[in-house]
């Protein structure tokens, strides 16, 4: 099998695809990967690429087409619409191009925001006369909608009948969470949606196999860490807040690994509030991320108040997870139920300071062999729910089936 898969972020930037592009390529599956020039997070062109032209790289057994891509750039929604629109085009146009001698099987989009870079798959898909496979990350236009870059009308309902088409035109849509079946059947009743969830790569089972950076403020005290993108989806204002009412408890302390558009914000927040019990410890690569969580005393994730995240499940819950670390959820639905029903730690309302400073209190109360109970329950549950290798295998059999529907 010859799989073609499509995503506007891949290596190096860090995402979830990295690990399930490496692990086809180890399962004897061909892999083709069209994909953008990295600058995600920090919005601009990564060292060693440029913006303009074509091209073709390796990683891993894996054969890597890019296409020109206009960098995001910083918290200016004006740029990232061009950066979002000129993935599509270049797709669409010189990914087309490129990959005309291809002769794929399968497509796989790995979608998280924008939902819209479906289209070029779609068009490749229609001409190579094969199969497109929807992974959903986010759900569109919602996701548009609760970030706030987007509010004018009409742009909302033309982006509602293009999400529209895309749902209507794959053959197969995976998605990450389970609630999102009922937001996208809305869109196309009769589409074939099945619950595919995220993992992680092994290594996070194993922290002990990867890098392991000196971060000074992650050996002093109780440490909570909060690991990932700092953007407004995360609302980290809530962490700000929880760390002004925890100024007094001399021994713990929160530290931010990652970057995003709210990075500064919260740097200021520092300066200006005086929170030495907030450390800003900068973005690592993810060979390091194992070792670094399992460092903490908790770890941390928040999701802003919006009904459209309410139903998202973040993949740092499933690291958290498999690293074996109580977990503090400051997010409402999906995500708070899974951490509950884990029993892998305490689950709070969304932008709530005040419980997110509770649930850090709580947890240093605990005594050690509590706290390592509700790790090991964690990771119980990752290894039942959300095994990389098992999830391996489940895809590639979704691939292997709809490759076979199609001849």
């Amino acid at each position: 099998m010859r799989v073609l898969i499509v995503s506007q972020y891949f290596w190096p930037e860090g995402f979830r695809i990295n690990e399930l592009a490496e692990s086809l390529v180890q399962h004897g599956i061909d892999v083709d990967v069209l994909t953008g020039k990295p600058n995600y997070p920090e919005g601009k062109i990564y060292e060693g690429y440029k913006a303009g032209g074509c091209v073709r790289e390796s990683w891993q057994g894996a054969n890597i087409f890019r296409v020109p891509l206009f960098p995001r750039g910083f918290r200016s929604a004006m740029r990232l619409a061009l950066n979002y629109l000129s993935f599509i085009f270049s797709a669409a146009i010189a990914g087309t191009w490129q990959l005309r001698r291809i002769k794929s099987d399968v497509i796989f989009v790995y979608a998280p925001s924008p939902l819209l870079q479906a289209l070029p798959a779609l068009l490749i898909g229609w001409f190579k006369r094969i199969p497109v496979v929807l992974y959903v990350q986010d759900l569109w236009p919602e996701s548009l909608e609760a970030t706030g870059y987007v509010r004018n009308r009409l742009a909302i309902r033309m982006v509602e009948w293009v999400v529209k088409l895309i749902y209507r035109r794959s053959d197969l849509i995976l998605v990450s969470s389970r609630p999102f079946k009922d937001s996208i059947q809305r869109f196309s009743p009769s589409a074939e949606i099945v619950y595919y969830p995220n993992s992680v790569d092994a290594s996070f089972c194993d922290p002990q196999s990867g890098l392991k950076p000196d971060v000074p403020a992650l050996d002093e005290g109780f440490c909570v860490i909060f690991a990932g993108n700092v953007g407004a989806a995360q609302a980290v204002h809530v962490i700000v807040d929880a760390a002004q009412r925890l100024k007094q408890h001399r021994d713990i302390r929160l530290v931010v690994l990652g970057s995003g558009s709210e990075l500064e914000w919260m740097r200021t927040q520092i300066e200006e509030r005086e929170l030495d019990n907030l450390f800003l410890a900068g973005r690592f690569p993810v060979q390091a991320m194992p070792n670094l969580l399992s460092r903490a005393d908790a770890l941390l994730v928040t999701l802003a108040d919006r009904k459209i995240f309410a139903q998202t499940v973040p993949n740092k819950i499933q690291a958290y997870m498999a690293v074996g670390r109580p977990i503090i959820a400051s997010m409402n639905g999906e995500g708070a139920r899974i951490v509950q029903e884990a029993n892998a730690g305490i689950a709070v309302a969304a932008e709530d300071g005040a419980a997110m400073a509770d649930a850090v209190l709580r947890l240093h109360a605990m005594s050690q062999a509590d706290r390592d109970q509700l790790g090991e329950n964690g990771k119980q549950y990752y290894r039942q729910n959300f095994d990389h290798e098992q999830l391996v295998d489940d895809l590639i059999g979704h691939l292997t089936k709809m490759m076979k529907v199609n001849k």
